[in-house]
């Protein structure tokens, strides 16, 4: 008998942050709202409205230039530790659904619905496919109902499929690409709208006279490869609907899983910028961030590692890894050391940064604290802070100078 087609959800908050301030001001209902900071502050925008993105105001754009595109909006500061909660009951009600998820980001998820079409059926469903697509509009009924937060989703046999079937859905829509339609669906698409495809890679495609993503299905894989090198195949296998049937095991550095005193595995964060970045300061700021999280994450647990791994990925997709073994630590002004010179003897070209990612592995468990850890009174009470009031409670002056620039 043959096996049910794979069913990934990708469930998208509609304009998650515009939407929170909403609920909190039912008088921003219908306006032009652009969350990120007030005019004349610098900043970017990190949620618009709709009403403000039909006047051409977009995430990651500067505040000076929503501000002249949109001057008669409104605009609200970001309010760190308020979007959270909403994001975590938006989970809750989405984890009863399926037993497997994975979170991306604080307003997207992604659930797997393979195998549970038995468990939803209903008689009047017109089979599989009616059953997994009426369960899910369910559950953006019911995230709507109890959380009061608009919900677009997308279904489809993979997980880039199911992304770029999430944004078409918008707003408030639930999609699904059928196994088998996925060539039809993507190919009349734009190459920005598939996910990893950003502007440094749709210029050069464009370049080649790749405008859709049937240009990219259809194009000889040399001449991708010549583009984008070993990211080549994989995107046009994707773009082909043969991208991964399976959630993996990536979970985002505020829903890390992280058991005391587990030495197996690794801890890693990576981010990737919201524009390909240069700038040094900024490049330094998320390298200090990165390592605060993994060494955060690593106290947490109860363990020290011995090797740090530092990974960047150019603007081209061009990606490398280069690690460093020394003694064992959780500390983030030790690591930051051994990455900054990881960083300064290895980055050998000046093409502009995508991402960033930091790894700790060959963990051990933290038998005890030392009487002559130089850091670990600091490490208390800092971690003691963020344990009350959250982890962005406190950080470095350095990892806290240019944190727009990371992607949410």
């Amino acid at each position: 008998m043959a096996l049910p087609a794979p069913r990934l959800c990708c469930l998208d908050l509609d304009t998650f942050f515009v939407s929170v301030e909403r609920l909190l001001d039912p008088s921003l209902n219908g306006k032009p709202v652009v969350v990120g900071a007030l005019p004349g502050q610098r900043g970017v925008v990190t949620s618009s409205s709709y009403e403000a993105r039909a006047l051409g105001v977009r995430s990651g754009m500067s505040l000076t230039e929503a501000y002249r595109l949109a001057p008669r909006a409104v605009y609200v500061p970001t309010r760190h530790g308020i979007y959270g909660d909403y994001s975590a009951r938006v989970r809750q009600i989405a984890e009863g659904y399926t037993p497997v998820s994975q979170i991306a980001s604080i307003d997207e998820m992604f659930l797997d619905f393979s195998g549970c079409e038995s468990l939803y059926f209903v008689p009047g469903d017109d089979g599989p496919d009616a059953t997994i697509e009426r369960t899910v509009r369910r559950l953006t009924d019911e995230i709507q109902t109890r959380v009061g937060l608009p919900s677009s989703a997308g279904i489809a046999t993979s997980r880039s499929v199911a992304k770029v079937a999430s944004g078409a859905a918008k707003p408030r829509g639930v999609l699904m690409v059928r196994a088998g339609a996925e060539q039809s669906f993507l190919a009349p698409l734009p190459v920005r709208k598939f996910p990893g495809i950003g502007p440094v890679a749709e210029e050069k495609l464009t370049a080649l006279g790749m405008k859709t993503l049937r240009d990219v299905m259809t194009a000889p894989l040399s001449t991708l490869q010549g583009v984008l090198g070993a990211w080549a195949e994989p995107l046009q296998r994707a773009c082909r609907g043969q991208g991964g049937h399976e959630l993996g095991r990536e979970r985002p550095a505020f829903q890390e899983f992280d058991p005391q005193g587990q030495t197996l595995g690794t801890i890693s964060n990576e981010r990737t910028f919201r524009e390909d970045v240069r700038d040094p300061a900024s490049i330094q700021a998320m390298l200090c961030s990165l390592c605060e999280r993994v060494c955060y994450r690593a106290r947490t647990r109860g363990v020290k590692a011995r090797t740090v791994t530092l990974k960047l990925r150019y603007a081209d997709f061009e990606t490398l890894e280069r690690s460093r073994t020394f003694a064992a630590t959780a500390s983030e002004l030790e690591v930051y050391r051994v990455v900054q010179d990881l960083f300064r003897k290895h980055r050998e070209r000046r093409t502009a940064i995508r991402l960033l990612g930091i790894r700790l592995s060959n963990l051990e468990v933290e038998r005890q604290l030392s009487l002559f850890d130089d850091h670990g009174p600091v490490h208390r009470v800092v971690d003691g802070v963020r344990q009350r009031f959250g982890y962005d409670a406190l950080h470095l002056a350095l990892a806290a100078r240019d944190r727009e620039h990371e992607e949410p």
